[in-house]
């Protein structure tokens, strides 16, 4: 049995007359009315009752048209799911996100414009560091990556989303927080204890803090590590040290903490846009052009 059976079967019970059936599907009679008999012997079940005068559904033809409808009905969901698939419409789209990524507010307009151009499409959404990122993108646990800059391998490739300054992070009862309101230096900082990402977790920043230290003529004492920036801001608060960190963390109201601008040259953070090399599918061209338009 083919599909075609189908069609000309419901064709012929919705019209009950083998001649207009024939001409709303654009075939000759006979070999429609060939198609019907080799259907019923297919089905060893007789579909239309005819006579020289009419012809009408029997029993088994009556039966049986609710469920071709059904069948051709599925056929037809089935052909459309893949076509949206194909056009990005319908899927699972997962983005891993560096920690303040969704503080930025071109970010969070990107992702609501993306589930109003694409309603079916489920947003899998996994916040990590950015080396997880880069590492997630290579594996293909992930489909897009929203991270701070690292050496990324050959198989990625990155674009600039947007850059932001960095902010240094005191306890409010910091010595440096009367005379900072316009912003301090990161010398400034240079013998306070240090409250920052481990070496190895992978933020982008950590090198960062480095080279603008070293610019600046010393090395941080990171004396506290924490793997969140939100710790890393309540350890301010506790009066555990000072740090560094993007400017959009200063969404982050808690009390006992000032955040002051970092007057150094490149005391900025960038953030990129990381996908795979290969050519994208529809659905990841789709939510990295509303990105790129939130920008």
């Amino acid at each position: 049995m083919e599909l075609r059976h189908l069609r000309y079967f419901i064709a012929v019970a919705e019209e009950l007359h083998f001649g207009r059936a024939a001409l709303a599907l654009g075939i000759s009679q006979p070999p429609l009315s060939q198609q019907i008999q080799a259907l019923e012997q297919e089905l060893g079940a007789r579909l239309f009752e005819r006579t020289n005068r009419r012809v009408e559904l029997s029993e088994a033809g009556r039966l049986f048209l609710d469920e071709a409808r059904q069948v051709l009905a599925q056929v037809d969901k089935a052909a459309d799911v893949a076509r949206r698939a194909q056009l990005g419409q319908l899927g699972e789209l997962k983005v891993g996100f560096t920690t303040s990524a969704p503080f930025n507010s071109s970010i969070p307009k990107a992702i609501y414009a993306f589930r109003q151009a694409f309603p079916a499409v489920h947003l899998n959404l996994e916040e990590m560091s950015s080396k997880e990122v880069a590492d997630s993108l290579v594996d293909g646990s992930i489909d897009i990556g929203l991270m701070r800059p690292l050496p990324l391998p050959d198989s990625l490739v990155s674009v600039e989303l947007f850059r932001e300054p960095l902010v240094a992070v005191l306890n409010s009862a910091h010595p440096l927080v009367p005379d900072s309101s316009s912003g301090l230096h990161l010398a400034d900082m240079a013998n306070e204890p240090f409250v920052f990402f481990p070496r190895g977790y992978g933020s982008g920043l950590y090198s960062q803090l480095q080279n603008l230290a070293r610019a600046a003529g010393f090395s941080p004492h990171i004396a506290q590590e924490a793997g969140a920036a939100m710790t890393i801001i309540g350890l301010v608060s506790a009066g555990l040290g000072v740090s560094v960190l993007p400017a959009s963390f200063q969404w982050m109201r808690i009390d006992g903490v000032v955040y002051r601008p970092l007057l150094d040259p490149g005391a900025e953070s960038a953030v990129w846009l990381v996908q795979r090399r290969e050519t994208p599918s529809a659905m990841v061209s789709g939510f990295v052009e509303l990105l790129r338009a939130a920008g």
